[in-house]
């Protein structure tokens, strides 16, 4: 049951609530960054590998590490992509999105504290822990996005979603600053030059931060959303009847079905890149910490930039223009990747990287919002949509090991994401096509 004082009018735009929305990418990307982008996986090939050994043990199986680590975040986003619809309709019976929100964030926080407990005698830990943080930071997303076109008027959702990954890009690089100072500079902290420990705290910060900072989003965000009603017996398998509604929606639709389709290969390409960047940094090129983390914190610093400049230049030419021209610069990035020798090139890549990241991810957000009907039934499209951006890494990540597996090179995985790109690309341009000059909340 719902009490009655739990149930609010929802105004959009409302100040407080959109603060406490975007206050939520500031509290959850310390994981995209400390965790899944710079220096846990710094951290796992230092603590599995053993001189030019790449294979461990995982439950007895032998595999290359770097390939473990690609399938486990694989893994995460199946679980996250095949579980959304059941945990949306359960948010959708109940009318208690937040409540969701809120359980995935608690899996996810503490997750990455247990990381604190990871070494080369833990392997198993390690990979369990990774990958129950994921699950929590990607479920999490889920009902985070939905509550975009509730909190926020169409004329607003680009800004305000700029907002929140610019918001998310700077949380997320002044924690990675005190990371990296006490990594760095270890001796200042009490440690010694080889020590792990600067690297394991790390982890717990995360976990004090995004616990910490989330309790103020979910202090101002609405108890209560829209509720439906329908019969108990049908909760459990309510949100997967509702998915395959929104993708029969979706098939009618000519707009919505061809985007989708480029957004799930865009999506295979920038999520793969996100995750995979500092891997192939430390080890195709031998970089070490010192120049991966610093690098990885200029792409955050130039990504909230990049956000800003794509919200603006989506504003000026139109939302799918603006996707295409950041997936165009993904692909010749991707190629030069391709090519790079050293440090130079790495930070060269990670600069244009920075500024097509924030933007193409903060665009392909917005632009879904606005291509949506009308409707009260927003946690069913944007579980589709979390459904189809979660498939997308599983599917990038899992062929980037497998391209790794077979060829023994992690540069033939990074050719592979060109193609995933160009692959997009095709959609957007026949989108953009059939788009006519009739404003329609996406414009050509």
């Amino acid at each position: 049951m719902i009490n009655r004082k739990d149930v609010q009018s929802i105004v959009k735009g409302d100040p407080k609530v959109v603060r406490a929305w975007v206050m939520y990418d500031w509290a959850n990307s310390v994981y995209q960054l400390t965790i899944a982008s710079a220096i846990f996986p710094i951290y796992y090939n230092a603590v599995t590998r053993h001189g030019t050994d790449f294979t461990v043990s995982f439950f007895g199986v032998e595999i290359v590490n770097t390939v473990l680590y690609s399938w486990s975040i694989a893994a995460a986003y199946l679980v996250v992509a095949l579980g959304s619809p059941l945990f949306s309709s359960m948010a959708d019976f109940t009318g208690r999105r937040k409540g969701f929100m809120r359980a995935f964030t608690i899996i996810g926080a503490v997750a990455c504290g247990l990381l604190y407990f990871f070494d080369s005698n833990h392997i198993e830990l390690g990979i369990l822990a990774f990958t129950l943080g994921t699950i929590g930071y990607g479920g999490s997303i889920v009902f985070y996005n939905s509550f975009l076109p509730v909190i926020a008027e169409p004329e607003d959702q680009d800004r305000i979603s700029a907002r929140g990954y610019s918001m998310g890009y700077l949380g997320g690089v002044v924690l990675l600053l005190f990371n990296l100072w006490m990594i760095m500079m270890p001796d200042l902290f009490g440690f010694t030059k080889d020590s792990d420990m600067p690297a394991r705290i790390s982890f717990l910060t995360v976990f004090l931060w995004w616990f910490g900072f989330s309790t103020m989003t979910f202090r101002h965000l609405p108890k209560y959303t829209y509720r439906k009603r329908m019969q108990r017996a049908s909760v459990l398998t309510n949100g997967y009847k509702e998915l395959r509604v929104v993708f029969n929606q979706v098939r009618k639709s000519y707009k919505l079905s061809v985007y989708l389709i480029g957004f799930f290969f865009m999506m295979m390409g920038t999520l793969t890149t996100m995750f995979m960047a500092a891997t192939f940094g430390e080890k195709e090129l031998g970089l070490k910490e010192g120049v991966l983390i610093p690098t990885i914190l200029v792409i955050q610093l130039v990504g909230m930039f990049g956000a800003w400049s794509f919200a603006r230049l989506s504003g000026k030419i139109g939302n799918l223009k603006a996707l295409i021209i950041s997936v165009v610069m993904w692909m010749f990035i991707c190629i030069y990747a391709y090519t790079i020798t050293g440090a130079a090139g790495f930070v060269t890549a990670a600069f244009f990287i920075g500024i097509v990241m924030g933007g193409s991810q903060s665009l392909a957000r917005s632009t879904y919002s606005k291509m949506l009907p009308e409707t009260t039934d927003h946690t069913s499209f944007f579980s589709f949509y979390d459904v189809m951006e979660k498939l997308a890494t599983v599917a990038g990540t899992f062929s980037f090991g497998i391209i790794e597996a077979l060829t023994g090179s992690m540069r033939y995985s990074v050719l592979a994401i060109t193609i995933f790109f160009a692959i997009g690309l095709l959609f957007l341009l026949m989108l953009l096509r059939k788009t006519n000059s009739v404003k329609e909340g996406v414009t050509a």
